[in-house]
């Protein structure tokens, strides 16, 4: 048996170099997660660049951010399948953060892009280091669902102009922008708009048809080289153009205290929502292949990834749902395939570039269309709603917040994870409480629910909720009004196997209820609390006051304790078992 020390270094070693824990290499998952990492390669190249084109940067530059940053990602990650890379979701955030700031393309743009994405990194990896992962989940499901369909509805919108091959005014409201396009629909280019429906068609054809052939490398396979026959761009269409060759030289990121200043936010949105996006994908392929996740060493992945991405002239990178299906699919066994991908697409910088010249704009549209269609799920909103109302309302204020707000969908994002929050802060803070009366049955039940009558010494009010300062004063509330309801009781029998944890305040509150009660002549009896919260209590001398004799296990036992104390002729010891009770 290993020693302590032994582990503990293991463990740190874990930490530092996740990838000394992977399985160890044979020919065949070498093989496995070589067909994978090609697999993602021809798949990667094409949406890199579409991505790129989406954030305001020349597309180029999602290959520069398809290279050193998934090969860092998968490395120091904890997924053996996660496929990191550029997404459209963090695409658009970094476009929306940005536009405002500089010429789209221009190059202060990408300056502050490569900015954002160190900013990114530095947040990431610092909630790594610390083991805050769980930060994320301040990000309720119901907000993502609502943003991402909103998300969704926008990124598609913004490729209306390259699909149809008309300008946009950028710079005002979105809405604006896309009613602008929608004007110019009599001035489409004609060329344009039928290869990126093209593009559709065959991704359309191979989904439905043949779905091992990804249909993104099918379209820009078919379309590119008919691109070039038909001198699509002497014809007025947009291509890609000029790629420079050669893998980017890494550098440091241009940053100065005001710069840093204007994207914090916004970095704080892509890395949570980027890590979000990360960790779920990781969880749904691990929930099949039974790896194991560890939230705070993907942070710290993803944050090396967008850390890389900025010293390799990238923008902020996260992990890809699309590519991440696919790497598992393709049979990849280990991070070494997304090594492999990130290789294969530095091939591609050295010697393929010129073979892209000609591959249209509206292509590259098209695949950003399709690839986020699947990401709308506007009956999510409606059944969320029907399960609970605030979180219904939530997503849908996310949903018209993000759509509002557009292109700056972080204000919506954080709109809808504020109402969240305290929409569930007004909820801990009026916690279920009940009246209870013994039902015929024997057991309690909601006296107000029932019609019951009440006991004639006794109350007995059940309290489901954690006690805190934010619910203290809703206690008190509802113990004076049960005390005015029911003028002729002796004991308050307060139930707490629902109260999981108690404060300061909580304790105070208690003390103060049990001398305002003693002064109107009842006594404070509490039955069922957890331990965690009697030791509470007890530390702070409240169990003392109150007496042993008025703490007991459950509300039978403690209904029992308080008929014995008192002259009830018409109570019959046979109406209270000392079983617990379940209601």
């Amino acid at each position: 048996m290993p020693s302590d020390s032994t582990g503990s270094r293991r463990a740190i070693a874990r930490r530092l170099l996740p990838f000394s824990s992977w399985r160890r290499p044979t020919a065949e998952t070498i093989r496995a997660d070589l067909i994978a990492g090609i697999v993602v390669t021809l798949v990667l190249v094409p949406q890199s660049m579409a991505y790129a084109a989406l954030a305001g940067l020349p597309p180029y530059y999602g290959l520069y951010a398809a290279f050193l940053p998934v090969i860092t990602a998968a490395v120091w990650g904890s997924s053996p399948q996660l496929a990191t890379g550029p997404v459209a979701v963090v695409a658009l955030l970094t476009a929306s953060a940005l536009t405002p700031l500089a010429e789209p393309g221009s190059g202060e743009f990408i300056t502050l892009a490569i900015a954002l994405a160190f900013l990114v990194g530095i947040i990431q990896l610092v909630l790594g280091l610390v083991s805050l992962g769980t930060l994320v989940n301040f990000i309720s499901h119901p907000v993502i669902v609502g943003f991402t369909n909103a998300a969704a509805i926008v990124i598609a919108l913004s490729q209306l102009n390259d699909l149809l091959g008309v300008p946009i005014e950028r710079g005002g409201a979105f809405l604006a922008s896309i009613a602008g396009v929608l004007g110019r629909i009599p001035d489409t280019h004609m060329a344009t708009l039928l290869f990126g429906l093209a593009a559709i068609a065959i991704m359309l054809a191979c989904r439905r048809r043949v779905p091992r052939i990804p249909g993104v490398l099918a379209a820009v396979l078919v379309l590119t080289p008919i691109s070039y026959v038909i001198g699509f761009e002497e014809l007025g269409g947009r291509v890609v153009g000029n790629v420079p060759q050669g893998i980017p030289t890494p550098a440091l990121p241009v940053l100065d205290l005001g710069t840093l200043a204007t994207l914090v936010t916004t970095a704080a949105v892509i890395a949570l929502v980027g890590f979000m996006e990360a960790v779920s994908i990781a969880k749904a392929i691990a929930a099949r292949t039974r790896d194991r996740i560890d939230p705070n060493q993907e942070l710290v992945g993803q944050g090396l990834g967008n850390l890389v991405a900025a010293f390799s002239q990238a923008f902020p990178v996260s992990g890809s749902f699309s590519r991440t299906a696919v790497n598992y699919n393709g049979g990849a066994r280990s991070g070494l395939s997304s090594v492999f991908a990130g290789l294969l697409v530095a091939l591609t910088l050295l010697a393929l570039t010129p073979l892209l010249y000609h591959l249209p704009l509206s292509v590259l549209a098209a695949i950003i269309i399709m690839a986020v269609a699947g990401l709308v799920n506007l009956q999510a909103v409606p059944r969320i709603w029907r399960t609970h109302r605030h979180d219904g309302a939530a997503a849908a204020t996310t949903f018209v917040a993000t759509l509002a707000f557009a292109p700056h969908l972080d204000y919506g994002i954080m709109l809808g994870a504020a109402l969240a929050i305290v929409l569930y802060l007004y909820r801990s803070m009026r916690p279920r409480t009940v009246i209870l009366s013994r039902h015929a049955d024997g057991t309690l039940r909601d006296a107000r629910r029932f019609g019951l009558r009440e006991s004639k010494h006794i109350i007995a009010l059940r309290f489901d909720g954690a006690l805190y300062f934010g619910n203290v004063g809703h206690l008190e509330d509802v113990v004076l009004q049960a005390n005015n309801e029911y003028p002729r009781a002796r004991f308050l029998i307060l139930v707490g196997d629902g109260i999981n944890a108690v404060d300061s305040s909580g304790v105070e509150t208690l003390h103060a209820l049990r001398e305002r009660l003693h002064d109107n002549g009842i006594t404070l009896v509490l039955a069922g609390m957890k331990l965690q919260v009697l030791e509470t209590m007890k530390g702070a001398g409240l169990c003392k006051e109150i007496g042993g004799e008025n703490i007991h296990r459950n509300e039978d036992e403690a209904i029992l304790a308080i008929h014995g104390r008192i002259d009830d002729p018409d109570f019959n010891p046979d109406d209270c078992p000392l079983a617990p009770i379940h209601y």
